[in-house]
This record gives C-alpha cells, structure tokens and sequence, in this order.
C-alpha cells in the first residue's frame, strides 16, 4: 500500500493462481477495491488507488520437528 510504513502480507489458503486472478479482475473492474481473505478467514480489504504493487510468492511447506545439521 503507499504511504504505509510498511508492506501488507496476508497469508492465504488460495493458490497464487488463484490470488492472481483476483487481483486481475479487481483491477479490470470498477469495484475499487481489492478483498483478500487470510488463512484464518479474516478479510483483508485495500483501496485499488492505494495499491502499490502485488508481491504473490509461491505456496511453502512449513516443516515440523527437529534436525540436525
């Protein structure tokens, strides 16, 4: 977002694909306004004319446990 100290990161359920599109289709619409929705079904809305660019990284597995290095 501009002006904003710092970047907005939502962790979602969605593919990257998928927030792709919805990012695609915000701005090819007249709605205004971009809304994401979280891993924990909390909803995430930004003003398109406050949209600074769109960062979407790749799906990661967390790993669980111990290792030895």
């Amino acid at each position: 977002m501009q002006f904003a100290p710092r970047e907005l990161v939502v962790d979602s359920t969605q593919t990257p694909a998928e927030v792709e599109q919805m990012v695609a289709d915000a701005l090819a619409s007249k709605a205004q306004l971009l809304t994401l929705v979280d891993e924990k079904g909390r909803r995430v809305i930004v003003p398109l004319d406050k949209l600074a660019y769109v960062e979407i990284a790749e799906a990661s597995t967390r790993s669980v446990g111990f290792s030895a290095r």
